[in-house]
């Protein structure tokens, strides 16, 4: 694992410390690893969001839809074989 050593102004390194001890992180790194990772997420999310706004409209999604998602689910439950 590479080290980064970042520098904060009191007041953020205050609040970093006080989430540190309130929720359960082992320490200051482990709060930003889970900081990084969630931001990771919401540009990872942003972007399948922004490729299927900018996709080609498809057939609306209705309750017939919906139910032939369902028999497809149940079908492939039936067929599997059991351990």
């Amino acid at each position: 694992m590479s080290t980064m050593n970042i520098s904060l102004p009191d007041s953020l390194k205050a609040f970093v410390d006080e989430q540190v001890d309130q929720r359960g992180y082992g320490t200051s790194s482990e709060y930003v690893r889970e900081l990084i990772r969630r931001d990771q997420d919401r540009l990872q999310l942003r972007s399948l969001l922004l490729a299927g706004a900018s996709s080609a409209p498809t057939a609306p999604v209705d309750e017939a839809y919906f139910d032939s998602l369902r028999e497809r689910v149940r079908g492939r439950i039936k067929t599997q074989p059991k351990a």
